[in-house]
C-alpha cells in the first residue's frame, strides 16, 4: 500500500513538472519530435527550454514504469474481484492514453505561444484524463488498504451524488489551468489592468472566460461543503481534510490573483489543487467503497 502511494505522490510531481514546462513556454524545448528529443535519444548541449521539457519527458518514463509495477503488484497481492485490481487496469490505460495525449500536443504544435482553439480543446482533454488519472492512483490505493472487492461498489442515489461532486471539481481544475495558460500569454502589469482584459470585447478569448475557474471554484466549492456535510458523521478525517485544503485553495488562489499569476505561485497553487483532488478523491472512496467494520476498528 505504501508503494501505491508513493506512486500517488510521485505522479503529483509529474503534473506540478508539466504545469512548469506550460509556465515557461518550455514545450517546444525538444521541437516537435517524439519520442525523440530533437532528433535525439539524449539532447547534446540543450537550452535551458529543452532541459525542462526533456526533464518532463523522463519522469513521465518514471511514472509509466512505476505504474506498471503497481499494477504487476497489485495483480499479485490481491485476489480475483479485487476492486484495486479494477483500478489498476485503468490507471495504466489512463497512463498510456496521458502519454499519447501529450505527444499529439507535440506533434501538432500546440505548445509555447499557440493560441488556437485546437490547443484549448485538446489541453482541456489532457487535463481532464491527467486528473482522472490520479484519481484512478489514489482509488486504487485506499482500496489496497482495505480490501474491498468490486462488487461491493455502492450503486445509487449517494453514488451519483459523489459523481457529480467529483465531475464539479474536474472542471474547477481544467478551468483554472486553462486560466493559467492565458496568465502565461498574455501577463498582465497590474490587478487593474488584469480585470480589464477580462472583460474587454478586444481581449483575446482565453482571456474573455477566465472568469469560468473562479467562478466554478465558488459553485463546486459550496457542493463540496454539502458532501462534507453529508460524509461527516462516517468519514470525519478525510472530511476535516477536504474542507482545510478547500480553503487553503481560495486562499491561494486569491494570493495567485493579487500577484498577477507568477510561475511560482502557479505551482503552488497546482500543488494544493492535485492535494485537494487526491483529499475528495478519497473521501469518495470511502463513501461509496465503506470499508468493512473490521477494517473500520483498525
Amino acid at each position: 500500500m505504501r508503494f501505491a502511494w508513493a506512486v500517488v505522490g510521485y505522479n503529483v510531481l509529474v503534473i506540478l513538472w508539466g504545469a512548469l514546462v506550460r509556465a515557461t513556454g518550455s514545450g517546444a524545448g525538444c521541437g516537435n519530435h517524439w519520442p525523440l528529443c530533437n532528433g535525439q535519444v539524449i539532447p547534446l548541449a540543450p537550452r535551458i527550454d529543452t532541459v525542462i521539457e526533456f526533464t518532463h519527458r523522463m519522469m513521465v518514463s518514471g511514472a509509466t514504469f512505476a505504474i506498471l509495477g503497481l499494477l504487476a503488484w497489485t495483480f499479485y497481492a490481491t485476489v480475483k474481484g479485487s476492486a484495486a485490481r479494477v483500478m489498476a487496469v485503468v490507471s495504466t490505460i489512463l497512463l498510456f492514453n496521458e502519454a499519447f495525449l501529450g505527444a499529439l500536443l507535440v506533434k501538432l504544435g500546440y505548445v509555447t505561444g499557440n493560441q488556437s482553439v485546437g490547443r484549448v480543446v485538446l489541453l482541456s482533454i489532457h487535463l481532464s484524463n491527467t486528473l482522472i488519472l490520479l484519481a484512478a492512483l489514489t482509488v486504487t490505493a485506499v482500496v489496497l488498504g482495505t480490501g474491498q472487492m468490486w462488487s461491493s461498489l455502492r450503486n445509487g442515489r449517494n453514488s451519483i451524488i459523489v459523481l457529480f461532486g467529483i465531475l464539479a471539481t474536474l472542471i474547477v481544475g481544467v478551468s483554472g489551468s486553462l486560466a493559467a495558460l492565458g496568465d502565461t500569454l498574455f501577463p498582465s502589469t497590474s490587478l487593474s489592468a488584469a480585470m480589464a482584459q477580462d472583460f474587454a470585447t478586444g481581449s483575446p478569448w482565453l482571456l474573455r472566460v477566465r472568469w469560468v475557474h473562479p467562478a466554478s471554484a465558488v459553485l463546486a466549492g459550496a457542493f463540496v461543503i454539502w458532501l462534507v456535510a453529508k460524509a461527516w458523521t462516517t468519514r470525519r478525517i478525510p472530511a476535516l481534510w477536504v474542507v482545510g485544503l478547500l480553503a487553503f485553495q481560495f486562499g491561494l488562489g486569491l494570493l495567485d490573483m493579487l500577484l498577477l499569476a507568477p510561475v511560482w505561485m502557479q505551482i503552488i497553487h497546482l500543488l494544493g489543487a492535485d492535494l485537494y483532488w487526491v483529499a475528495i478523491v478519497m473521501m469518495a472512496t470511502g463513501w461509496v467503497w465503506p470499508a468493512s467494520p473490521a477494517r473500520q476498528a483498525i
